[in-house]
């Protein structure tokens, strides 16, 4: 069981990390999501916003995981079929769960609930993404895409700037084939092509 936790912890902790990574911002960060504001900010950033829930998330999953070794080392300290150290085990195993049962639903009303994402920043990626070109290999080729690739890269363009510019593809075409939702999708923008 405490393995278990362990790596619901570690799971979560990435989970948290990432949210924190992807709320970096608004200038010099990722900014793709909006963390809910829980505290007026940073004593030496003003206007920043902390990601007090996901460290706060952190912290307890750091906690667990650190529990998990003791677990693991009280164990492995047993002699034969006595072990005198089952109370930290039961401690460490208790520990655990109590904190992921307060602090739970905390991060889903507190952060998860409240996530918002940046629209514009998350289009302005896609326009200037480079890695679309993918998409197109089954209609221009390969040799076509990377000079495609090359040309935004040195130029500063965005790729769907270029395809309009040398007229490559249709305003239907590019609708179809880099259609954000079906770039994602498992199936992906190539049955288009067929």
């Amino acid at each position: 069981y405490s393995s278990a936790l362990k790596n619901f912890a570690v799971t979560l902790s990435k989970i948290s990390s990432d949210l924190i990574f992807l709320a970096t911002g608004p200038r010099t960060g990722v900014f793709e999501i909006n963390l809910p504001p829980l505290q007026p900010g940073s004593s030496i950033m003003p206007g920043k916003v902390n990601p007090v829930m996901p460290e706060l998330m952190n912290e307890v999953c750091f906690k667990a995981i650190g529990n998990d070794v003791t677990v693991s080392m009280a164990s492995q300290d047993g002699l034969l079929q006595l072990n005198a150290y089952e109370p930290v085990v039961a401690v460490a195993i208790m520990e655990s769960q109590g904190l992921f049962f307060k602090t739970m639903p905390l991060f889903r009303t507190n952060c998860i609930d409240g996530i918002t994402i940046n629209q514009k920043v998350l289009e302005n990626y896609m326009n200037r993404s480079v890695g679309i070109v993918t998409a197109l290999n089954p209609l221009l080729g390969y040799e076509k895409t990377t000079e495609l690739a090359k040309e935004a890269l040195d130029s500063g363009k965005g790729i769907l700037e270029l395809i309009r510019e040398k007229k490559l593809l249709s305003e239907q075409q590019i609708k179809d084939l880099l259609d954000p939702v079906k770039l994602t999708s498992p199936t992906g923008p190539t049955k288009l092509v067929e």
